[in-house]
């Protein structure tokens, strides 16, 4: 998908309106967060934190090595 969108004077700043197929292409809607990330192609926008997502990561990996342990830490 290719769109162009332009940027656009709101109040003092400037902004960009997200067409509807984008919003929902991101899974976003009015009043949510989006993420802003350099990548090396670019930029990325994203509705989920990266930073979250790395660390979930983290622990279901921790969780999957150790399951026996926390099975028993749990009872």
């Amino acid at each position: 998908m290719n769109t162009s969108l332009k940027i656009k004077k709101i109040g003092n700043s400037a902004g960009i309106i997200l067409p509807k197929e984008v919003l929902a292409r991101l899974r976003a809607g009015v009043g949510d967060t989006l993420y802003f990330t350099e990548s090396p192609d670019g930029v990325r926008l994203t509705a989920s934190n990266p930073d979250f997502a790395a660390k979930m990561a983290a622990a279901e990996e921790i969780m999957r090595e150790d399951r026996d342990i926390l099975r028993v830490l749990a009872k």
